[in-house]
């Protein structure tokens, strides 16, 4: 059984549909223990952070995660779900997070403080996931980030399986996670600053971005995930 966690927010048919696109079922459950026996678990989110945590500790989908994690099962966290695993958030003030992925979620800054595009064509070397120091030509960039945009892949994968390596996914968010180890990003995007967008650690994936909103490589994603199972 696949579980889509139900915390009572996030985009939870639209991630069950692009599952059932690609022949696999998925259950929508907010009980903990529906979760924590599942043998492949979702974690979608939209909103804000603080309202994630609250929700996640008050129905005990909190300790379900922990421990569908510790049990090795396949976990797919997707865009503040992904930042929910991190240790904190400064939004709204800090809140702590899940502290699976050590690390900080911040703010996209205005103006950025570089002034490469949203599309940027230039892969770089390593993943700076951190705003860099000002440049002469400061672009003022929209926030939220919210539209197509290239991931940069550093490593290969399971989840990214048949991807090509500049492709383009859906984003919508204004803050963006700074994982403390970089050897868990296996994948980064360029907006202004270039931040972690897949996250890979074991059994656990998550991704900034949207796979249910990606069109054909967003099902391929979901396709990679629910082959782990």
């Amino acid at each position: 059984m696949l579980a889509i966690v139900d915390y009572g927010r996030g985009n939870l048919r639209s991630v069950q549909n692009g599952f059932r696109q690609i022949g696999a079922a998925a259950q929508v459950s907010g009980d903990p223990e529906t979760i924590a026996k599942a043998d492949g678990v979702v974690f979608p989110g939209v909103g804000a952070f603080r309202d994630c945590m609250q929700n996640l500790a008050a129905r005990g989908l909190d300790e379900a995660l922990h421990q569908v994690i510790r049990d090795g099962k396949p976990v797919l966290a997707i865009c503040v779900g992904m930042q929910a695993l991190l240790s904190e958030s400064e939004e709204f003030g800090t809140t702590p997070g899940l502290d699976i992925v050590a690390g900080q979620v911040r703010r996209f800054p205005q103006p950025a403080p570089h002034s490469s595009p949203c599309d940027s064509t230039t892969q770089p070397q390593t993943p700076r996931l951190a705003p860099t120091a000002p440049s002469a030509a400061r672009q003022r960039l929209k926030v939220p980030h919210m539209g197509w945009n290239q991931l940069h892949l550093h490593r290969p994968c399971p989840l990214l399986n048949g991807l090509p390596e500049r492709v383009y996914t859906y984003f919508v968010h204004s803050y963006y996670a700074i994982p403390t180890e970089p050897a868990v990003v296996v994948a980064s995007t360029d907006y202004g600053v270039e931040f972690a967008s897949v996250l890979w650690r074991d059994n656990l994936y998550a991704t900034q971005f949207h796979p249910e909103k990606s069109q054909t490589w967003g099902l391929r994603i979901l396709r990679n995930f629910a082959q782990l199972l």
